[in-house]
């Protein structure tokens, strides 16, 4: 266990006080936030990956080790505590492990970027993605605690997008990799959060909590994309362009040049 203080706990959040009737009065986005805690809470996973990949990097290895990985397994617990009290009788742990099951298998070191800059390139997508939903959720839920948690959620999600570019551009000045093979990596990882992490998790909630959703693909496509239109119609699109954007350092000119197409790119795209 990490002894560096987190900037919250779960002590800090009082759970008991969660209004029920509002917890419950949308069930599709309590269904976003289960498929969420399951993603963070397989977030060892995905941090022992990383932290193999930037072997003999104590620097970089320290913070996702002693940090980035607790930070994300609090949110999953944080998450999945909200769920418990939303859907008493929803089996958290039992639909957990199936989704683990099946994310375990898709979630391997093969599929980090080759070079190590442009794996911190896509780092910046996931954590432009994840503050984004958070941030969506937040101005979507009148619920208190919720709003509470989802704050601290998403400003430890903006803080860890800031360190990964950090590390991006230190690995950027040493290996040189350019624009091109940048929005590469940047469009890879974009695709990849579309159609597999959250698929998976959303699949497995599915299964527990709506089980008739799963008896044809027409049926969860169409259950699946009502929960995703939350965040899309939420999004907040300046904040997650701009957070795009920033690891190709454009000039202001293109920068503003390209915005708007990528601005719809997003909307249709960004954790659909």
């Amino acid at each position: 266990m990490s002894n560096t203080p987190l900037p919250w706990t779960l002590e800090s959040i009082d759970f008991a006080s969660i209004d029920p009737e509002l917890a419950r009065a949308n069930d599709d986005l309590v269904c976003l936030i289960c498929a969420s805690s399951f993603i963070e809470s397989g977030s060892d996973l995905y941090a022992a990956n990383l932290v193999a990949h930037y072997e003999g990097d104590e620097d970089v290895q320290g913070w996702l080790r002693d940090q980035w990985e607790h930070e994300e397994l609090q949110h999953g617990r944080a998450l999945a505590t909200y769920v418990r009290h939303a859907w008493p009788d929803f089996d958290w742990d039992a639909a957990f492990k199936d989704f683990f099951a099946e994310y375990g298998a898709v979630c391997t070191a093969e599929n980090l970027e080759d070079r190590r800059g442009l794996e911190l390139a896509a780092r910046c997508v996931v954590e432009t993605g994840t503050a984004s939903l958070y941030r969506a959720i937040h101005g979507l839920t009148t619920e208190p605690v919720l709003k509470q948690l989802t704050a601290h959620i998403k400003n430890d999600e903006v803080r860890h997008y800031k360190y990964f570019y950090k590390y991006f551009r230190e690995y950027e000045a040493r290996e040189k990799n350019g624009r091109r093979r940048v929005f590469g990596a940047l469009w890879r990882r974009l695709m990849e959060i579309r159609d597999e992490d959250g698929d998976i998790a959303i699949k497995h909630v599915f299964a527990y909590r709506h089980p008739e959703y799963n008896q044809s693909k027409a049926s969860f496509r169409q259950a699946a994309n009502r929960v995703n239109d939350i965040v899309r119609r939420n999004l907040p699109t300046e904040m997650t362009v701009k957070m795009l954007l920033k690891p190709l350092d454009l000039s202001p000119r293109v920068n503003n040049f390209i915005q708007k197409p990528l601005t719809r790119i997003t909307e249709r795209f960004v954790l659909q």
